[in-house]
C-alpha cells in the first residue's frame, strides 16, 4: 500500500534589501531651451517730424551703412519754413545795421555836445535790441533748417534691416517706427522660460549654448531677465549674452543648456527610480520598521524629475528608511535584513537582493 506523507510548510524567504534613510535636500534643476540669436542692440527707427513717406530706400533683410540714406518723407512744407526763417534772418540783419548807423551817427554828435547822454542810451539800447532780434531769426532760421533735413532718415549705426514698418505712401508721425534696425556686433540668444525657473536665475549665470545648424558651442552669460511675465504666454524672457558672436546669423536657431539651477525648495526629498513601484493608480515605496524589521508600502506624490531621480513631495518623512533595491519581490509584513549599512541622502549604486531560500518538496514513501 503507498501513501503520501504530511507535506512540511514552506519556510518564509529572508529577503536581504538595500536601503536609503530619507533626508531633505536641495533641489537642481536642469534644462534645455530653444532660443533665437538676436542682435545685442536693436534700433527702432523713425522721423523726427511728421509727413508723407515718399520714398523708402531700405528693403528687409538688407545691409545698411552708418549715414545711409533709408526711407525719406515730403519736406516740402518744411523746406517753405526755412525760406521763411531766412527772410526773417534777412529783415532782423537790416534793422540791426540801421541800428548800427544810428548809434555811431548819435556817438559822434555825444562828441560834439550836440545830444545829451540819454539820447546816445536810447540808440545804444536800440542796437541791443536789434542784435537779439538777429539772434532770434538765426536760431529759428537753424531750428527750420534742422526740420527739414529730419526729413531724411539716415542709419545710426551699421547693421541688417530686420522689420519694415511703414510703406510709401503712407503718412507717418514723429517717433513713429519705420524700419527696425539691428545692430552689427554682439548676439544674444533669446529665450522664454516659466516662473519656478525665472526664480533660480541670476544676472551674470552661466550656461552652454549650441548652434543647431553647425553645431558650433558658445559660453553665455544671462544678461537680462524680464522683470513681469507676458501677458499671454505667462513666461519670462531671457537674454543670454553668447562670446565671440559677432558672425552668427540673425534669427538662427540655437540650444541653451542651464545645468544643475539652484531650486526655489530648500530643502525636498529624493529618491532612486529604482525605490517606485506602481500599485493602482497609486505609487508606492517599502518603508522598514525598525522595530520588527519588517516592511510595509507607503504611498507618496510624485514631483519633478531631478537627474536620475524623483522628488517626493508627499508621503515620506525625513529619518524614515526606504528601500531601494528589490521592491518586485516584498510583500506586507514581510521580514528583511539589511544588505550592507543604511545610507543616508543619496542613493548607493543597488546592489542584488538575495535570493530566496527554496522551500522544501513534497516527499512521498511507499510502504
Amino acid at each position: 500500500m503507498v501513501a503520501c506523507s504530511k507535506t512540511e510548510a514552506p519556510v518564509e524567504p529572508l529577503r536581504s534589501v538595500k536601503l536609503l534613510t530619507v533626508a531633505g535636500g536641495d533641489l537642481n534643476l536642469s534644462a534645455n531651451y530653444s532660443a533665437e540669436v538676436r542682435a545685442r542692440v536693436e534700433s527702432r527707427l523713425g522721423f523726427q517730424v511728421a509727413g508723407k513717406l515718399v520714398e523708402r530706400s531700405a528693403e528687409l533683410g538688407q545691409r545698411v551703412a552708418t549715414g545711409q540714406l533709408l526711407a525719406r518723407i515730403d519736406a516740402q512744407d518744411y523746406q517753405l519754413a526755412v525760406q521763411a526763417a531766412l527772410a526773417q534772418v534777412s529783415a532782423a540783419q537790416s534793422q540791426r545795421d540801421l541800428a548800427a548807423a544810428e548809434f555811431k551817427r548819435f556817438e559822434a554828435l555825444k562828441a560834439q555836445n550836440f545830444i545829451s547822454g540819454a539820447d546816445l542810451e536810447r540808440r545804444e539800447t536800440t542796437l541791443k535790441a536789434a542784435d537779439a532780434a538777429l539772434s532770434q531769426a538765426k536760431a529759428q532760421a537753424q531750428a527750420q533748417s534742422n526740420q527739414a533735413g529730419y526729413a531724411r532718415l539716415m542709419a545710426s549705426h551699421s547693421g541688417v534691416i530686420t522689420a519694415v514698418d511703414a510703406e510709401v505712401g503712407q503718412v507717418v508721425s514723429a517717433g513713429q517706427p519705420v524700419l527696425r534696425l539691428a545692430h552689427d556686433g554682439p548676439r544674444d540668444a533669446v529665450f522664454a522660460v516659466s516662473e519656478q525657473m525665472a526664480l533660480n536665475l541670476k544676472i551674470g549665470q552661466t550656461m552652454q549654448a549650441t548652434l543647431t545648424s553647425t553645431g558650433q558651442s558658445f559660453q553665455g552669460k544671462v544678461r537680462e531677465l524680464a522683470a513681469s511675465a507676458d501677458p499671454v504666454t505667462r513666461t519670462f524672457a531671457v537674454k543670454l549674452a553668447l562670446g565671440a558672436s559677432e558672425g552668427l546669423p540673425l534669427g538662427a536657431t540655437i540650444n541653451v543648456h542651464a545645468d544643475r539651477l539652484p531650486g526655489s525648495q530648500p530643502a525636498v526629498i529624493k529618491l532612486p527610480t529604482s525605490a517606485l513601484r506602481q500599485e493602482g493608480q497609486a505609487t508606492v515605496v517599502w518603508v522598514l520598521d525598525e522595530a520588527s524589521m519588517t516592511v510595509n508600502t507607503q504611498v507618496v506624490q510624485v514631483g519633478p524629475v531631478d537627474g536620475n531621480e524623483l522628488v517626493i513631495t508627499a508621503g515620506l518623512k525625513p529619518g524614515q528608511k526606504v528601500v531601494i533595491a528589490g521592491v518586485h519581490v516584498l510583500w506586507p509584513g514581510q521580514k528583511v535584513t539589511v544588505y550592507g549599512a543604511a545610507v543616508s541622502g543619496v542613493a548607493p549604486a543597488v546592489a542584488p537582493v538575495a535570493p530566496a531560500p527554496a522551500a522544501p518538496a513534497a516527499s512521498t514513501a511507499q510502504r
